[in-house]
């Protein structure tokens, strides 16, 4: 039986991929291209929502399998603006099944999770100590704070 508090945190992370998925749906795919007041298009934002979830699991992993170990930071502007991973111009169904899968496959990991487990800790690369409530604090809020620019001018 798992504990309360992880009961919570996995529906938490649950209804937050989910509110990502309800914003797309109100996109009008003709505007995926068009820029928002921040500079990205939805196009951008689903692709970067795509490569940090893939980050996110791989972070889960590596702070339940191998806590004290280096988590990596990323540069998303620069992932953003790399004419190869093509976040301009690439089809976004790939990125959105992989945003699913990724959020699926972690949402597993997280409901097997013990309570002493919350405590596990990295270093990351660009913001120091980093535990899984932090893992959780931050993947709880990024869909939610990208559905919010989705739905945004």
């Amino acid at each position: 039986m798992s504990h309360p508090e992880i009961e919570k945190l996995a529906a938490e992370y649950e209804a937050a991929t989910n509110v990502f998925l309800e914003a797309f749906k109100k996109v009008n795919l003709a505007d995926l291209d068009k820029p928002k007041k921040d500079g990205w298009n939805a196009r951008q934002v689903i692709h970067h929502l795509a490569d940090s979830e893939s980050q996110s699991c791989a972070r889960l992993k590596r702070l339940i399998a191998e806590p004290g170990s280096t988590i990596q930071g990323y540069d998303e502007n620069i992932w953003a603006q790399n004419t190869t991973l093509g976040y301009t111009v690439l089809p976004i169904e790939n990125s959105l099944a992989f945003y699913k899968a990724s959020r699926a496959a972690s949402l597993e990991i997280v409901k097997r999770l013990e309570f002493e487990q919350l405590s596990n800790a990295g270093i990351h690369t660009e913001s120091g100590a980093y535990d899984l409530k932090k893992w959780f604090s931050s993947y709880i809020n990024h869909p939610r704070d990208h559905a919010n620019q989705l739905l945004a001018d």
